[in-house]
């Protein structure tokens, strides 16, 4: 009997079939985790805000229904920089760099408080008809820009003059101009992101230590001002004054304590209703934990990981050294404000004000988290044997 070519086990490596988002695993592993968490993330929003918005006098729906809005438009935005070859964001670096400097700008100007008012003591939104924090496109801008230059001057990383001086110009800019909204945290996670894509690049260690000899006395003057230095001290010691700096980190810790293993259950959490402020923002893992409990907790932060994870092999497989190192700063952009987030929620960080990527309530930084991973799923098509590479 002859066996028929379907009855034939195959020969060699079994590769996945052609799909949308090209071949291999890897997108379709972004796209699915995002929604993962992204779903996660709404429904620990309602749950932390339905009590804080009834109490402004508006729908319990209020909060998660505006999120849900901006998760429709940045998941629109994702599939097209996904579909984007990634190698169009090279010519883009100047002029996104140029936006955000702009942007950055009218939060700072004095003649500007029309269009960017203080808020909570700080300008860190622009109203152009819509509502938003340039910090966050910022984030996007030094990663796409520094990718691009580190390309250009990766032969000359050896020198300090030629290689990582031209880098620091512009970001000393865009991180100064952050920091007079003021927005230190955001600030730094901007100069972290920037550093960890040239060092990928092949920046020297020796460099950074010399840089960092050189900024430190400046962080520790910025440290000194007034609410810094608070929360600097209420994070070496988070009971020195549990009902005024340290509040908000013992609030925390008591909803983690209480959620213990299996979490108090969805919408059960007893910090929401005016005990922990800013339960569906600054402090939303919190949240997490006491109404999902610590298996809550270790599936989010495995979910993360698994992101972060598969991001770094895109920039392993990447075709070209720009693919690589835009995919090193989109997946640190996740790891870097997952990170910092938890950790403040666990007093293991000062108080930060950084969001939970997907999870945390903002629009401007969930837009910019999707534009990162559209990119970073952009990268992964174009891998060899991808879709992408061979169009």
């Amino acid at each position: 009997m002859t066996a028929r070519p379907m009855d034939i086990a195959p020969l060699g490596r079994v590769r996945l079939p052609e799909s949308g988002l090209g071949r291999g695993w890897e997108a379709a592993a972004v796209m699915g985790l995002t929604l993962l968490i992204l779903s996660f993330g709404l429904v620990t929003l309602y749950s932390a805000s339905s009590v804080y918005a009834i109490r402004q006098s508006l729908p319990d729906t209020y909060f998660v229904l505006r999120q849900a809005i901006g998760a429709g438009f940045g998941l629109a935005v994702l599939v097209a920089c996904a579909s984007l070859p990634y190698r169009i964001w090279a010519g883009l670096a100047w002029p996104l760099v140029a936006v955000t400097v702009s942007l950055l700008l009218l939060c700072v100007l004095p003649w500007t408080y029309a269009i960017a008012p203080e808020i909570n003591g700080a300008r860190r939104w622009v109203d152009l008809g819509i509502s938003f924090q340039p910090s966050e496109i910022a984030k996007i801008a030094i990663i796409v820009w520094t990718a691009a230059m580190a390309v250009k001057k990766h032969e000359h990383f050896r020198s300090m003059r030629r290689g990582l001086m031209p880098f620091l110009l512009i970001w000393a800019l865009i991180v100064a101009l952050v920091m007079m909204e003021p927005d230190f945290s955001t600030a730094m996670v901007i100069a972290l992101l920037g550093a960890l894509v040239v060092f990928a690049a092949g920046a020297r260690v020796a460099h950074f230590v010399f840089l960092g000899a050189i900024i430190a006395p400046l962080v520790y003057l910025q440290l000194q001002v007034g609410f810094r230095m608070e929360r600097l001290q209420t994070f070496l010691d988070p009971l020195s004054d549990p009902s005024g700096t340290g509040y908000q980190v013992k609030q925390s810790l008591l909803a983690f304590g209480s959620g213990g293993i299996h979490g108090l259950g969805i919408g059960e959490g007893r910090q929401k209703y005016g005990f922990l402020p800013e339960a569906h923002n600054d402090f939303i893992f919190a949240m997490i934990g006491e109404e999902w409990g610590l298996i809550g907790v270790v599936i989010l932060v495995l979910l993360y990981v698994a992101v972060v994870m598969v991001g770094f092999r895109i920039a392993s497989r990447a075709p070209d050294l720009f693919g690589e190192l835009l995919a090193v700063g989109c997946a640190s952009l996740i790891a870097l404000q997952a990170m910092l987030h938890m950790a403040v929620g666990l007093a293991l960080a000062p108080a930060t004000g950084l969001a939970l990527p997907l999870v945390s309530y903002g629009r401007s930084n969930l837009i910019v988290t999707l534009i990162a991973l559209g990119i970073l799923m952009a990268v992964a098509r174009a891998a060899p044997g991808g879709k992408a590479a061979r169009a």
